[in-house]
């Protein structure tokens, strides 16, 4: 079958070239399946926490170069009887039946590929890589898994009960045809103003310790963060955007050499103009963080929080999210190993990455941007 950006499923895992392997890791009838952590910080050590209290599954390994983060890690997750890790692949090579890969952006193609090599299931945090290669890799690498593995990407709000329910009023019709759509990440970040210059690192580990302030290896504010919002808008206008114009820069940052604010105009089918606003340079209480799809009828908001449908002007309904989103993205993924319901999103979460660095090149270049472009990159 041919995507829409050209590329066929078989070529993409012809050329993949990765290893075939005949069987995936399964576990016993009710019993809970092994969990290895790749990455031990805080985002991993989060989700680990998460997926811990869920007697279907079991955290038995952990991975980082940094001896204090496994033990940090060790501590939050509250286990001492955990197989420790410098090397990813030595955690790969053991038995646990899935990993969680919650390393640098930088770092995915490479980490996602060897895991779905070793017949694991994964659970990988978005976003997909820093550029369009690693794009590239990840949706080689997701095309040619075992059709019996789970791979999730950490764009939660595609599991979170307020946005599950708030889509299925959309596609009843409860605005009518969307005309526009909005998504809004505003929130201030302190440090940017307290973190002066630092150098460019110069070896791996340095790499490692600053990656959040590096555009080759964090992305870029748009690609590792307001990329959650640009998910949000692929989903309900189902699909990617054709075209993207935008601007960005720096007003507060001093570190590193990504931006601190971003707007970018995407157009999605039959003309449809979705609008995305992402800033960390509001006051540092300030957080609004939201998206909204404008029918002929009506809007619906949506937020990690609840969502809204506004009927008319004095008909306003909204549903507060009974939990954190995050739960109920990791506990779909544990129903889905357990019950061996495979669902492989791998291709689906590079391209909402390739979305946001569509988003990028278009500020970069001070110009329109379409998504035949992006896909004919490297």
């Amino acid at each position: 079958m041919e995507t829409k950006n050209g590329w066929t499923r078989r070529g993409l895992a012809q050329a993949a070239a990765l290893v075939p392997f005949s069987a995936i890791n399964g576990t016993a009838a009710n019993s809970a399946f092994k969990v290895g952590l790749i990455g031990s910080g805080g985002r991993g050590t989060y989700v680990s926490g998460i997926l811990a209290k869920d007697p279907r599954a079991r955290i038995v390994a952990l991975c980082d170069i940094f001896d204090d983060r496994i033990e940090k890690a060790k501590s939050a997750l509250g286990i001492e009887t955990v197989k420790t890790y410098k090397d990813y692949r030595a955690l790969l090579a053991s038995d646990v039946d899935a990993v969680i890969i919650a390393t640098p952006v930088y770092l995915h193609p490479e980490h996602f590929e060897a895991a779905v090599q070793a017949g694991k299931h994964i659970y990988i945090e978005k976003p997909a890589a820093v550029d369009i290669a690693g794009c590239r890799r990840i949706m080689r690498a997701a095309d040619s898994a075992n059709t019996k593995l789970n791979i999730t990407f950490g764009f939660q709000r595609r599991y979170g009960q307020v946005f599950k329910k708030a889509k299925a009023a959309l596609d009843a019709g409860a605005i009518g045809e969307i005309r526009m759509a909005h998504a809004h990440w505003l929130k201030g970040l302190p440090q940017l103003v307290t973190q002066g210059p630092i150098p460019r690192p110069t070896d791996e580990e340095s790499r490692v310790k600053s990656w959040t302030w590096w555009r080759d290896t964090f992305g870029d504010a748009i690609v590792e963060t307001f990329c959650h919002g640009i998910d949000v808008l692929n989903w309900f206008l189902g699909g990617h955007p054709e075209k993207a114009y935008g601007t960005g820069g720096r007003t507060l940052i001093r570190a590193g050499d990504i931006m601190d604010h971003v707007d970018v105009t995407f157009t999605y089918a039959r003309n449809v103009k979705a609008c995305l606003t992402g800033s960390y340079i509001t006051p540092p209480f300030y957080r609004s963080v939201h998206e909204q799809f404008f029918g002929a009828s009506g809007v619906i908001e949506t937020s990690e929080t609840y969502w809204s449908h506004y009927k008319s002007r004095e008909d306003v309904v909204t549903e507060k999210s009974p939990r954190n989103i995050a739960i109920d993205s990791v506990e779909a993924f544990i129903d889905r190993v357990s019950a061996g319901k495979p669902e492989n999103t791998g291709v689906r979460g590079a391209e909402t990455t390739l979305t946001a660095i569509m988003g990028r090149m278009a500020i970069d270049l001070k110009r329109e941007v379409t998504w035949n472009e992006v896909m004919g990159g490297q």
